[in-house]
């Protein structure tokens, strides 16, 4: 869905490192190491997360791409070490091992595992489970970091926020001024919430499942500011702004569903939002589409809402069938998260930077970063 920038990720769960490749950023973006690390660090947060945790602290580093601080428009490759490769290098190796590997024959309910073996006519499971783990949205996130930098140049943010945790669900109302500190908030929090009141019941909930052997999911609020007018276009099915990001945040493990605005269950004449003239500009007086309108972005606050299910890795398993003896058993137990909502609620907004940087270069094209800013700022409307 993509038509500027390119991006590829490789790299097993366990195996020696996540590469990441993105294509089609301009020359002269400011961007370092450290930046990136920092928006590595946010995704590692969050109260239920598993032992792998305690284990890597991602930090990434540049190969290509950037030299003295700054693109120069060849494509950029970035690395991240897995520290637990250590753990792993006889199961995990490159080479033939001379050792009997134990092979994982039991498919987790929920999972890519069974349909994973079948496609590629696997007996192992665990070819499935390294490349299906969410642990290759560490590189997503570290890719989305250099376009986060991208749409920062032009006073564009995305925020995230946690709306629910189980059935705990935070009916906080936000302005726009809540919205562009919202990050600075809610990062301090244990389950990035804005209401605070509600942390307790959260880590009960997740303490709950935990004991029962169990996981759960929630939802997440994602939103853009800044945006301009006719990001994405009405004329295909494929150019609109819609289909861009619903490729884009769909991709990311176990999210089910995404809204975009307010809840359509409606009549019209309470739904759609009125226009007013006021100040030289056109004024919305409700944001109830949530910014985009006929497939383009209408200046208003980009609100986007997903819900992420409940990891499929369970400490108490579900019941499955052997592959090899088709014997019924208790699945594989794989070390894993009780709750990742608010770590996925990052992964959600670096996704979304992906769409809107493609559709910023569409729009407004540019080799560098001085040819982009000032097509920008002649033919921007907002």
């Amino acid at each position: 869905m993509l038509t500027k920038l390119k991006f590829l990720t490789a790299g097993e769960s366990h195996g020696k490192a996540l590469i990441g490749i993105i294509q089609g950023l301009p020359a002269g973006l400011e961007i370092s190491q450290e930046y990136i690390n920092s928006h590595l660090a946010r995704r590692q947060l969050g109260y239920g997360r598993g032992a792998r945790m305690k284990i890597e602290s991602d930090t990434v580093q540049i190969i290509s791409g950037v030299r003295h601080g700054k693109t120069i428009g060849s494509p950029i490759s970035l690395m991240i070490e897995n520290k637990d490769y250590e753990n792993w290098k006889d199961r995990m190796g490159i080479e033939p091992s001379l050792n009997d590997i134990q092979k994982v024959t039991l498919p987790r309910p929920g999972h890519a595992d069974l349909a994973g073996i079948n496609k590629y006519d696997f007996d192992d499971i665990r070819n499935v489970i390294e490349r299906s783990s969410a642990r290759e949205t560490a590189m997503r996130v570290a890719l989305g970091a250099i376009c986060m930098k991208f749409l920062e140049d032009v006073n564009i943010s995305i925020h995230s926020r946690v709306l629910s945790i189980g059935k705990v669900f935070d009916s906080s109302t936000l302005t726009i001024e809540d919205y562009s500190s919202l990050n600075a908030k809610v990062d301090n929090s244990k389950f990035r919430c804005f209401d605070s009141s509600l942390e307790q019941d959260m880590v009960d909930v997740i303490d709950d499942c935990k004991s029962r052997g169990d996981s759960i999911g929630g939802d997440i609020e994602v939103v853009a500011l800044g945006l301009p007018y006719g990001l994405g276009s009405y004329i295909q099915w494929d150019k609109k702004i819609n289909s861009i990001i619903g490729s884009l945040l769909l991709s990311i493990n176990a999210f089910k569903s995404l809204t975009i605005g307010s809840n359509i269950n409606s009549f019209g004449s309470e739904y759609h939002d009125e226009i007013s003239w006021n100040e030289n500009e056109y004024k919305r007086l409700s944001n109830r589409a949530g910014g985009i309108e006929g497939g383009m972005s209408n200046t208003s606050p980009l609100i986007i809402n997903m819900t992420m299910k409940p990891i499929s890795t369970l400490s108490r398993p579900l019941q499955s069938v052997d592959i090899q003896t088709k014997e019924s058993k208790s699945a594989h137990k794989e070390r894993s998260d009780t709750c990742a909502v608010p770590a996925a609620s990052i992964i959600c907004e670096h996704m979304l930077s992906f769409a809107i940087s493609d559709l910023l270069l569409d729009k407004f094209g540019g080799d560098s970063m001085k040819q982009f800013k000032a097509h920008y700022k002649l033919s921007a409307k907002f």
